[in-house]
């Protein structure tokens, strides 16, 4: 076994930074159901060793220590000062990302693992990755997808030419939360079909479901339609109400790729259809993967799958949207400019 080499901790110890079922019962949901965790990605990397984790939750930290037996902070300004790390998960609220980010950066952590969405303002995440380049550190969003093997094989096909010509994209799921949620679905959207969101058409829900985050929370679903490069046309169905399952769809002149359930598929108008293999147990999480990538390019500098622009370009499609609707759905050009760029989206 490979000897430990780089020391990491985890800001945020709650339900995706520690895997903490207490603060998911919170939240209504299950951490068999994630794709990966911080704690558990870290952990179980050889060369890597979870050292530090902080929580201003008392009872967060206990249980990440117990299975962890790793120091725990109160403020993780302590755990930045008196540990040497070299990786930090951040797995806080996207309203503190910059300032956690940012302080990483200036102490010199190595690579930061910061989950989504990147920011709830432009100008937080885009000084986030100035602080990152400045210091040399690799900023990397937990845009899981990015590293699923389903998702990564379809963009490779897709890229092939395997659906003809591109002619539509469709994005559906029905929790709301444009911009918690939404990222993900965004961002996946724009790896898989290789194209930038140029414009956005959008309508909030305007139900007010509350926020399972607090209500200090503001991040409604929603409906739109995205113009990507070349012209070609998404569709976005995200009430905050459940309305069906959660899928993408890539469709193209020679058939279409679908993502639902945990089943990845490509489908040919002839008739064809080919159910991509399940992930093997040896390959682990998403989250593994990226931990994989992380520390290879500690060892050896090479590229992880994903730049924190493009996560950068997730946020400014939804911030978009939110353009969009408050001008009763006129479409909105990207990049943003003027008042639009300041405006923010409360994910939690």
């Amino acid at each position: 076994m490979s000897t430990p080499q780089y020391r990491a901790g985890i800001i945020g110890l709650g339900f995706i930074g520690g895997g903490d079922q207490v603060s998911g019962d919170r939240l209504g949901q299950r951490v068999e159901d994630l794709d990966g965790t911080h704690r558990e990605a870290l952990s179980s990397h050889p060369r890597v060793q979870l050292v530090a984790g902080s929580s201003r939750d008392s009872g967060r930290r206990e249980r990440f220590a117990q299975r962890t037996n790793a120091r725990t902070y109160t403020d993780w300004r302590a755990m930045l000062a008196h540990e040497k790390l070299d990786i930090v998960g951040v797995a806080s609220f996207a309203s503190s990302h910059a300032e956690l980010v940012v302080a990483c950066a200036e102490r010199g952590v190595r690579a930061i693992f910061c989950e989504k969405p990147i920011a709830t303002r432009l100008a937080d995440a885009e000084r986030m990755i100035a602080a990152c380049q400045q210091s040399g550190s690799l900023l990397v969003i937990n845009h899981n997808r990015r590293f699923h093997p389903h998702f990564r094989e379809l963009r490779s096909r897709i890229a092939a030419s395997e659906l003809g010509e591109l002619t539509g994209v469709w994005l559906q799921w029905g929790t709301g939360r444009l911009g918690n949620v939404g990222t993900h679905f965004i961002d996946a959207a724009m790896m898989l079909t290789g194209r930038r969101v140029q414009a956005a058409s959008a309508m909030l829900d305007s139900t007010g479901r509350p926020d399972c985050r607090g209500s200090e929370f503001r991040d409604p679903g929603g409906w739109a339609m995205l113009k990507f490069d070349d012209g070609l046309i998404g569709h976005v169905h995200a009430p905050d109400n459940p309305s069906g399952p959660a899928e993408i769809v890539v469709q193209g002149t020679l058939g279409r790729a679908r993502v639902s359930g945990g089943v990845a598929e490509i489908e040919t108008w002839k008739g064809g259809r080919n159910v991509l293999a399940a992930p093997s147990a040896e390959a682990g999480s998403s989250m593994d993967q990226a931990v994989r990538e992380i520390v290879d390019w500690l060892e050896n500098g090479t590229s992880v799958c994903c730049s924190a622009e493009e996560s950068l370009q997730s946020l400014e499609v939804i911030v978009a949207c939110h353009a969009s609707h408050a001008r009763q759905a006129t479409w909105i050009e990207l990049p943003l400019v003027g008042c639009e760029r300041d405006r923010e989206v409360r994910s939690g």
